[in-house]
């Protein structure tokens, strides 16, 4: 115990004693274990925050029935109890449906709404979303609210064939004034909806219009869930959707699942490419870090030479003056990875909310990984000055030589 207590305190003096000196490798470990924990931490932070952002653009995963079938209630909740094991975001069910505005022909989506507000937050909404009930509230695309110039608020009427009538088929040819009379015909439905919000995306969802499904369903007097497909966003890469593809196509023969390859790979190139740079920089970070403590670690031993020379003379063994410069080294590592971890979570942080605009989540797991790192960097560093250390000459360096 003596003998431990005697080792530290001599390193501690060394240290304190040639501060000046040690406060530059102090501070090179500590800025090299900043950078080096900061990008670790957001190394592994990465795939959640890109995850996240790529959600923001839709939809990852598709899954849709083969011969153009529709996907039954029964599929429906074993698919949901597949995905529910994984990192699910949101999954929106669809089913599209034909309708007539003013004799000119439409699409109705119906899908959940809820689910589809988790799939689509970058979907701009001029008014709100509609709820998930059975309401005449939709929403409708901005090609549609052009059409039929609409705004938030106004109604429209939607008229159709109810579900499983064949209207061509019946040879029976309807009129305006026959859609007029209420219950005039009861192979059809008309109803008044009301729009609730205008969606903007720029892309096909602006030709439709969207309700929840309930009310499409009690539109078509169809009392059984029939969808064409449901749209899913997962927490995943390419390879893991891949793999929930096949577990959904073994469960259900006939469903197929798909990953949406340019989601998917996009999120998958840029990920791969930005943890290359982030080792990158880690890489070059160590690199500097060990020639600044090498090269203080060398000013010191120049320093040390009589000091050394003199233990020499008196006895002192080789491993001891090895063991008291590589403790050295150890106690600049320990305290500037300790720094560095401090300092390293708020860089991540920093760099989270700035690239991402999200807080980055702490990982314990980090502290020792730093320490280690840190103190094995400067033990590396001090080898070869010890080494130098080892072979001086006490004749020569007490002769003053």
């Amino acid at each position: 115990m003596r003998t431990k207590s005697m080792y530290l305190k001599m390193i501690l003096c060394s240290l304190l004693r040639r501060r000046s000196r040690m406060l530059i490798a102090l501070l090179a470990v500590a800025i090299g274990s900043t950078i080096m924990s900061g990008m670790i931490t957001i190394y592994y932070d990465i795939p959640r925050q890109l995850g996240k952002e790529f959600r923001s653009y839709g939809a990852n995963f598709m899954i849709l029935s083969e011969n153009n079938a529709k996907i039954t209630a029964d599929q429906f909740a074993t698919i949901k109890e597949i995905l529910q094991t994984k990192k699910l975001v949101g999954m929106a069910p669809y089913r599209y449906e034909t309708t007539k505005i003013n004799q000119h022909p439409y699409i109705l989506a119906g899908t959940d709404m809820d689910e589809a507000k988790k799939n689509s937050p970058f979907w701009y909404i001029e008014g709100e979303w509609a709820d998930s009930q059975d309401s005449d509230e939709v929403m409708i695309g901005k090609e549609v609210a052009r059409t039929l110039s609409l705004t938030v608020g106004d109604t429209f009427t939607v008229q159709g064939v109810l579900y499983g009538r064949d209207v061509v088929a019946s040879k029976v040819t309807h009129t305006a004034e026959d859609y007029k009379k209420k219950d005039a015909f009861k192979d059809y439905y008309r109803s008044k909806l009301k729009v609730k919000g205008i969606i903007t995306t720029g892309g096909a969802e602006e030709s439709f219009i969207f309700l929840n499904l309930p009310k499409l369903k009690s539109l078509l007097a169809d009392t059984q869930m029939r969808l064409d497909g449901i749209e899913c966003s997962i927490e995943a890469n390419a390879g893991e959707l891949e793999k929930t593809a096949k577990e959904i196509t073994q469960a259900l023969p006939g469903i197929v699942g798909r990953p949406v390859r340019r989601v998917t790979q996009s999120q998958d190139i840029v990920l791969g490419k930005l943890q290359i740079l982030v080792l990158l920089v880690d890489t070059v970070v160590l690199f500097l870090t060990v020639i600044s403590v090498l090269t203080t670690m060398i000013a010191v031993v120049t320093e040390r030479r009589k000091e050394i020379g003199l233990k020499k003379a008196l006895g002192a063994p080789d491993r001891s003056i090895i063991a008291e410069f590589i403790g050295e080294g150890a106690g600049i590592g320990v305290i500037g990875g300790a720094l560095g971890v401090a300092f390293g979570f708020l860089f991540a942080q920093q760099v989270s909310l700035s690239v991402f605009g999200r807080a980055i989540e702490f990982s314990w797991w980090i502290i020792p990984v730093t320490l280690i790192i840190s103190v094995f960097v400067t033990v590396l560093a001090s080898i070869w000055p010890v080494k130098q250390a080892t072979k001086v000459d006490p004749a020569l360096v007490l002769r003053g030589e």
